[in-house]
């Protein structure tokens, strides 16, 4: 939390907050357009943010996209506001869901989590079927080579799949990127959304970052932005204490 204050102290790191926050999704090149300074110095602003975890990059192609990672400003939140200024919690609210938003051509949701843990045993808790049945309460059923099917398998025996996609690449232990759509659209490709997993190792930590996007509408993107926080949660805890949360995450109400 010292890093994430002393991020947030700076005018010109709040500037690039507040560029995010009107675009999310931007590179280098596109947030010093309306900064007087040098590359240089903007790209020693977005380093202290990413590491107070304020901001998260994806890279496509050629470029790094830099997102604004609400996860920092809802912890102050509970902490410090939730208590004393419950009358401003919707509109605090508002403005993370729009901080998440990103051009239709652009990843539509990222999250960013830290797990005391290795690549090895995350990708292993991201692709080992009773695993995720453990923490996700759903069962992710596949061999993960490209180009194979993966079925997300409830865990009441009824064997019902409720997600079902192609592996488009898998790189253990470090990326995974599938596709995701409902078993009635698997035949229709472009109402298909994607997730990447993303295993960067840091010492004795990890930094997995999950990418969703083309998502269909702001419906489906409410349902990944309140559901992959409670996920990851208990995917975390599971790892780091050898438990899960002791109530499912996704059933906590979101007032």
């Amino acid at each position: 939390m010292d890093k994430v204050f002393k991020a947030l102290a700076d005018d010109t790191r709040r500037r690039l907050l507040d560029r995010l926050h009107e675009n999310n999704g931007q590179t280098l090149g596109e947030l010093c357009e309306r900064i007087a300074m040098t590359r240089q110095s903007v790209t020693q602003h977005l380093a202290v943010l990413e590491s107070a975890n304020l901001i998260s990059t994806v890279r496509r192609g050629r470029e790094k996209l830099h997102y604004l990672n609400p996860v920092p400003l809802h912890e102050i939140q509970e902490r410090w506001i939730d208590k004393f200024e419950r009358p401003r919690l919707a509109a605090l609210g508002a403005v993370k869901r729009r901080a998440e938003e990103a051009m239709t051509d652009k990843p539509r949701f990222v999250y960013v989590t830290y797990i005391a843990s290795t690549p090895e045993k995350v990708w292993e808790a991201l692709t080992d079927a009773d695993l995720t049945a453990a923490y996700w309460g759903h069962r992710n059923v596949s061999d993960w080579r490209p180009g194979s099917r993966w079925e997300h398998v409830r865990t009441d025996g009824s064997g019902i799949a409720d997600v079902v996609g192609r592996v488009v690449e898998s790189e253990p232990p470090t990326r995974l990127v599938t596709t995701w759509a409902a078993p009635g659209q698997e035949g229709q490709e472009d109402r298909h959304s994607r997730v990447t997993f993303e295993v960067r190792a840091h010492e004795d930590i990890v930094r997995l970052t999950v990418t969703h996007e083309e998502l269909a509408d702001e419906g489906e993107h409410a349902d990944v932005a309140s559901g992959w926080p409670a996920v990851l949660s208990n995917l975390k805890s599971l790892l780091e204490t050898g438990r899960t949360l002791p109530q499912e995450p996704w059933l906590v109400p979101s007032r």
